[in-house]
């Protein structure tokens, strides 16, 4: 099972250049776990980047994978993470998200480099 963290979301539908890795884990939906948080921040970005339908089709697109919503065991957890390793709120429950379901966390965020679970993708620089 994999998670994709918002900021590789942003980038696919951005139409930047990824790892084909990261794009094949995004199109294999039966094992894609999307939680809500990330559909608000990538539907948040969407609004800015593109116009309001465009974003909804893309949030669409999001929900095709399993949605997971932020439970009291997910809250407990992400509290914990965020406590142990410095996470901010929206980025302890994604991680938690994808540790309660036993799944791979795919990223570009510097702050999940070092943890367990990740594929970290640094961001492209020219």
């Amino acid at each position: 099972m994999n998670v994709i963290d918002s900021s590789l979301w942003m980038e696919y539908f951005l139409g930047n250049d990824i790892d084909f890795s990261i794009r094949s884990a995004i199109v294999n939906i039966d094992s894609l776990i999307v939680p809500t948080i990330c559909v608000y921040e990538v539907y948040r970005k969407m609004l800015t980047e593109k116009d309001s339908s465009v974003a909804y089709v893309l949030a669409g697109i999001m929900r095709k994978g399993k949605i997971v919503d932020i439970t009291c065991d997910i809250a407990l957890l992400a509290a914990g993470l965020s406590k142990q390793h410095g996470l901010p709120m929206a980025d302890s429950i994604i991680y938690a998200t994808a540790k309660i379901n036993n799944a791979i966390l795919w990223t570009q965020d510097q702050h999940f480099r070092h943890l367990d679970a990740v594929n970290y993708f640094p961001k492209f620089s020219i």
